[in-house]
């Protein structure tokens, strides 16, 4: 008995290569179908070598978690011959994530860090080009290496300072104060639209100084850029994109206007004033604009989300919080580590290397999946069970390390801080009424519904 629900292998494997060589005639649908498994079936039923933890629908199903269990009980580094998106190695620990995470002279990111993008393994990659990175993709700092990588990040870090940070937060405060005292009452509704999403889409508009009325149309643009390959939202990444220059086209007008007056404190002014970003070509521009999208909109909105899950999921946890609202800071790295908002980051080795005594070759791709190592019992304690009042809870993997470890995380910690102490200024429990319901996608661990209901 096969996990596989259709199709053989040589089908599985010649879609996958014309999907990969940009043929579009391979539609969404026709791909997924291809690859379609059975989501529970049994990960230790499996032969060690076919285990493939890339398939959407694990994670649509919250069954993954045995498979990285698998792998980091038998093979921590393991290789992929054959999965849903080409040979690569899976890093599943958490000592050998930050390895690979600060050894970004070893282990490149400009040759795409999700492990669809990434070029074929075991093909030795092309010279570092003079400015750190190479040509394939979509390009954005994250997914580029020193130097040009330092040059555009500190483009982005003023807005993130302590003091920038202090200066937005009675904004923030304010606008979850309004967002909660006109929820519902008595009554069910989704918490994601209604909370989730409404509070980051409005911090991005703010971000990006753009009018608040178009916080919707930003929200769309980086659910298009996590939906490319889902056959229920477009038939092919080729429609994805056409909505994605859409994105572009807003913002070349702002970022060419904003050439033009003085320095404001907003990302798209500071792209425009500095010389390392003042004269990005359309498709850097959107890479870079979609980049700050994702990562100001997915991760805060989805630990926003999760972490109502988990304290209705963890009685004891919610009755903790309850008698003592102090608890809130440390809570809330324990909720971004309990979701890990980004599965995983791809990187690939520029030279023959070792990882745990596994010979890494030139070329070979490398995923780190951050959510496994948020649940690695070797270095976090009881790493199975939500506890809001952890000894040590900024240890965890949801942010990554080194020079690529995420720019606005402060940003995303204070938004959940300030949203749970006016939550709990308002509401004595904020009950989960329904089943969660989460996105088919193995680099954003998102919850796309969540039925609620507060108390009359």
């Amino acid at each position: 008995m096969s996990q596989f629900i259709a199709s053989s292998d040589e089908e599985r494997r010649a879609l996958r290569e014309r999907r990969r060589a940009g043929d579009y005639s391979v539609t969404n649908r026709m791909y997924a179908d291809a690859h379609a498994i059975d989501p529970f079936y049994d990960p230790y039923d499996i032969p060690l070598d076919e285990l493939d933890v890339t398939h959407p629908t694990l994670y649509q199903h919250g069954t993954h978690w045995n498979y990285f269990k698998r792998l980091r009980e038998e093979d921590p580094v393991h290789f992929h011959e054959d999965s849903m998106h080409g040979p690569f190695w899976s890093v599943t620990k958490y000592k050998d994530m930050m390895e690979v995470d600060s050894s970004h002279d070893i282990f490149s990111s400009a040759y795409g860090i999700n492990v669809r993008t990434n070029p074929p393994s075991r093909q030795p990659p092309p010279p570092r080009l003079p400015g750190g990175q190479t040509e394939k993709g979509l390009k954005m700092f994250i997914a580029s290496d020193p130097p040009k990588h330092d040059e555009q990040r500190k483009v982005f870090t003023p807005l993130f300072t302590p003091r920038s940070l202090a200066e937005l937060e009675p904004l923030i405060r304010e606008r979850a104060a309004d967002i909660l005292d006109n929820l519902p009452r008595g009554e069910e509704f989704d918490w994601v639209p209604a909370v989730s999403i409404e509070l980051t889409a409005r911090m991005l508009a703010t971000l990006f100084g753009v009018p608040q009325e178009d916080r919707h149309q930003l929200i769309e643009w980086s659910e298009a850029i996590g939906n490319l390959s889902d056959p229920d939202v477009f038939t092919s990444p080729e429609e994805g994109w056409v909505k994605l220059y859409q994105c572009r086209d807003y913002f070349q007008s702002y970022y060419e206007e904003r050439k033009k007056l003085p320095p404001q404190f907003d990302l798209i002014s500071m792209m425009a004033h500095d010389p390392s970003t003042n004269d990005m070509d359309p498709d850097e521009f959107l890479g870079n604009i979609l980049l700050l999208i994702v990562g100001g909109n997915d991760t805060t909105r989805n630990s926003i989300s999760g972490g109502v899950l988990a304290l209705n999921q963890n009685p004891e946890q919610y009755a903790k919080l309850k008698a003592n609202h102090d608890l809130v800071p440390k809570m809330v790295p324990e909720i971004i580590r309990w979701q890990t908002p980004v599965i995983h980051m791809a990187r690939t080795a520029m030279e023959d290397t070792e990882i745990d005594g596994k010979k890494i070759q030139a070329g070979d791709r490398v995923a780190m999946w951050y959510i496994s190592g948020n649940r690695d019992e070797s270095m976090i304690e009881r790493a199975d069970e939500f506890i809001i009042d952890r000894a040590n809870p900024r240890q965890h993997t949801a942010f990554g390390y080194g020079i690529h470890r995420c720019v606005g995380n402060r940003l995303g910690e204070m938004q959940l801080r300030v949203l749970w102490e006016e939550i709990l200024k308002r509401f004595d429990h904020v009950e989960v009424t329904g089943e969660a319901k989460y996105a088919a996608n193995n680099f954003v661990h998102g919850i796309r519904s969540l039925p609620v209901a507060l108390p009359a």
